[in-house]
């Protein structure tokens, strides 16, 4: 039979843009193929039965790369903590193709750990086989928790030992491919505008929006203008769901924006253990540049720096008219957010608002485990907490028994808001939006311990069930 990845009616929508965006690359060959990880949750949107793909599939496509259409790396740039880097682009992956879903969208697979390309410059273009569980898992848990992402469709071991500095090395090696809307960056822009070729700025933005941004009406410069409200809009909403689910990307740099407000490229990213504004991931991040408080303010930078290759074709001050709504839209998105994380939507807007900034206040001041928190919540909620205040969450730590007693009475004012009959919704959100397990550093560890030890690949499919799972 033939392999239906082989079959896909894939596109060529970036490669019908031209040469002046990418560069054709060839696949790395590596010494072994096991197949670590197949999504089969992804084969139905491309219209494939997941009992109809095989292994083998899976590992001619994505580990000996047969060709489907032309690879390519994409070109781009980016600022990189601050400091502006006109020497990236794919460095270690590249298009592997594209193709529409049975939901009408095109999709990309994007590689990540397939060898050298023109922009690798002194790295070799791999990528360790803990870097790909850490991306598999982190899309997975996101994608679980709500939040606009990218998601591995495949996790491929290839046997060659890396040398790295932040992991014990030797260290095994892999490649991934990657399902997502888009590759293109807002450094793709940036790379336009320093080496001063506008004239390819208008085919990319029509490009994208016909494509990724169907409902934007019009032509020229009014329908560009459009296309970067809806993209704040979009960023706004990112970064609201990243600050709910607890999620710290750890490197937001420019050239990891997509420009479809898809969050992706997932490095040394972390879920907080509890409420802190300036916990951050990476270890390099020594001025706590991308700490968990400073994600929605670094996005609207990103958008800000966005604005000056922009405005090669664009009015500087529409598009700062257009960044004058993030605020409002993040905030808004937020408390959306937040409240329906604690159960409840449509509440008053008083009422919504106290009652987030109770939560976020009990959360601070008690450093209760942010994700335990709300799985708590969800296990031990009785429709009887709306007659009776005092049952909600009991607490036996008198320490902190006023902030307790305030947040109580704020999610009390809230349930009396809703009639009777509505507690059993509630219950049931509650158990569909909080997972039982949060993706925290130990669960990572203790997954990645079983498969360098051990090669046991069981508690990490096992955290794959988990972090599907409710109760």
């Amino acid at each position: 039979m033939a392999n239906p990845f082989l079959t896909l009616p894939y596109e060529s929508a970036i490669a019908d843009l031209g040469t002046d965006y990418s560069d054709r690359v060839l696949a790395a060959e590596f010494p072994q193929h096991l197949l670590r990880f197949r999504n089969d949750d992804l084969l139905p949107r491309l219209g494939l039965e997941p009992q109809q793909v095989q292994d083998e599939d899976f590992i001619e496509a994505f580990g000996y790369f047969q060709s489907v259409t032309p690879f390519l790396a994409l070109r781009y740039h980016g600022y990189q903590f601050g400091e502006y880097n006109p020497y990236l682009g794919d460095g270690r992956g590249f298009l592997y193709g594209q193709v529409r879903g049975n939901d009408g969208n095109l999709y990309d697979f994007g590689t990540k750990g397939s060898g050298q390309t023109p922009y690798s410059r002194t790295a070799d273009g791999c990528l360790t086989l803990k870097g790909g569980v850490r991306e598999v898992l982190a899309a997975e848990a996101l994608h679980h928790l709500g939040v606009s992402t990218s998601r591995a469709l495949s996790l491929i071991e290839t046997g060659e030992s890396l040398w790295r500095g932040d992991e014990p090395s030797p260290t095994r090696s892999s490649v991934m491919v990657r399902f997502s809307q888009s590759h293109i960056r807002f450094g793709t822009f940036e790379r336009l505008h320093y080496i001063q070729r506008p004239d390819l700025i208008p085919p990319l933005l029509d490009h994208i929006i016909t494509i990724y941004y169907p409902e934007i009406p019009g032509t020229g410069e009014e329908r560009y203008i459009l296309f970067y409200q809806a993209l704040v809009q979009r960023v706004a909403t990112l970064a609201a769901q990243w600050m709910v689910a607890g999620f710290c990307h750890g490197v937001l740099n420019t050239d990891n924006m997509s420009i479809t407000g898809e969050s992706f490229d997932y490095g040394p990213y972390a879920f907080i253990p509890a409420f802190d504004p300036k916990f951050t991931p990476a270890y390099f991040d020594y001025g706590r540049r991308y700490c968990y408080g400073n994600q929605p303010g670094i996005c609207r930078l990103n958008l800000e720096l966005l604005q000056v290759p922009l405005r090669m074709v664009m009015d500087k001050q529409e598009l700062e008219v257009a960044l004058d709504r993030f605020e409002n839209h993040y905030f808004e998105t937020y408390r959306a957010l937040m409240v329906r994380r604690l159960g409840m939507n449509a509440l008053p807007l008083e009422t919504a608002h106290e009652l987030v900034k109770a939560t976020v206040k009990l959360l601070i001041e008690t450093q209760v485990d942010y994700g335990g928190f709300f799985a708590r919540l969800a296990r031990q909620f009785n429709p009887q907490w709306r007659q009776d205040a005092t049952l909600i969450l009991p607490q036996t730590d008198e320490q902190f028994s006023e902030v307790w007693q305030m947040w109580r009475q704020w999610y009390h004012q809230a349930l009396t808001e809703y009639p009777p009959e509505v507690m059993l919704e509630i219950q049931a959100r509650l158990k569909t939006v909080n997972p039982q397990t949060t993706l925290v550093r130990p669960e990572i560890e203790a997954v990645w311990e079983a498969i360098a030890q051990e090669d046991n690949w069981q508690p990490f499919n096992d955290l794959l069930i988990k972090l599907a799972t409710r109760t």
